[in-house]
């Protein structure tokens, strides 16, 4: 017969071997149920992210501990003068949750947690983002070969297990591609069409560069139709104010209308800049989904 063994024993170890006298038979399976409670392994193939280490003697001890997601965002909370906000990040999402060997030692507390990432963080570079007096969670940015990544570390069951979620921003893989003849189709049928692919900042106005191959295809649909005047307007969700909403689609029209009237030649006479923020939603912006298509820009026909 196979002999069963264990190399070290912990307290529940211990009070399962005290039950060989009264119920030998039970004592494998008490003792195998122990050595469970103090997992010294990850689950299947689960590591940690290349920016962080983990805190010693965690693990991803079960499926989902680890996901990833080639595209996600997420809201980081974040504290500004002294506020709470958030900062929407899209790009590369990982989600790991990470649980402590009890048999190892003392638990350290969430605080002990918290520091050592932002400690780890300042030491390559890294910024606090969010930092609250509570100790219990912390946000982090930092910006290593061209590539921004945010991480929100969150301590709980008294530091018996951590959250650590990271997005690293990038833009996403446009899958609709932007076409002038759509665009054309799309004003001839409905007076209006909404342009795929131009990116702005988390509550900026400046276009981004990756937002050129849109608008290359929003001039060439204005060069082969000399006679066509838009309107360039503005959607937002209904994420802070309305009046800031509308103030931040306005600044997004224009820059749209500047780029295409400077860089790309058209002629301004036959752009018009309007923001419309939250007022006009082809989705529900109770869900993510829902805001993410309420964030757009589309060309009306003036005609």
């Amino acid at each position: 017969m196979g002999r069963f063994r264990c190399e070290t024993y912990t307290k529940k170890e211990e009070l399962a071997m005290n039950w060989r006298n009264l119920f030998p038979g039970l004592t494998v399976f008490l003792l195998c149920a122990a050595s469970a409670w103090a997992q010294t392994a990850d689950y299947k193939n689960y590591k940690d992210p290349a920016l962080f280490t983990r805190i010693p003697n965690f693990y991803l001890h079960q499926q989902g501990s680890f996901v990833e997601k080639q595209f996600d965002a997420y809201d980081f909370p974040v504290i500004q003068g002294g506020k709470s906000a958030k900062q929407r990040v899209e790009g590369h999402y990982l989600s790991y949750i990470y649980r402590f060997n009890e048999a190892s030692g003392p638990i350290p507390s969430p605080l002990q947690i918290i520091r050592n990432y932002q400690a780890a963080a300042v030491k390559i570079g890294g910024k606090v983002m969010g930092d609250p007096k509570d100790g219990r969670w912390t946000t982090i940015m930092v910006t290593r070969n061209s590539l921004e990544t945010w991480a929100f570390v969150e301590g709980y069951y008294g530091g018996k297990e951590y959250r650590l979620i990271i997005v690293e921003r990038q833009a996403m893989q446009q899958d609709v591609v932007a076409n002038a003849e759509a665009f054309q189709n799309g004003l001839k049928e409905k007076g209006h069409v909404e342009v795929p692919g131009i990116y702005f900042d988390f509550g900026k106005s400046d276009v981004k560069a990756e937002s050129e191959a849109a608008l290359q295809e929003v001039a060439k649909l204005l060069q082969a139709n000399p006679s066509l005047k838009v309107w360039v307007v503005g959607h937002t969700d209904s994420v802070g104010s309305a009046e800031s909403n509308v103030k931040l689609s306005n600044e997004r029209a224009a820059a749209v209308v500047k780029v295409l009237s400077g860089k790309m030649g058209i002629d301004p006479k036959r752009l018009a800049p309007y923001g419309v923020g939250p007022f006009s939603p082809v989705a529900s912006n109770a869900t993510e989904d829902g805001r993410a298509k309420n964030r757009r820009v589309e060309l009306v026909d003036q005609q």
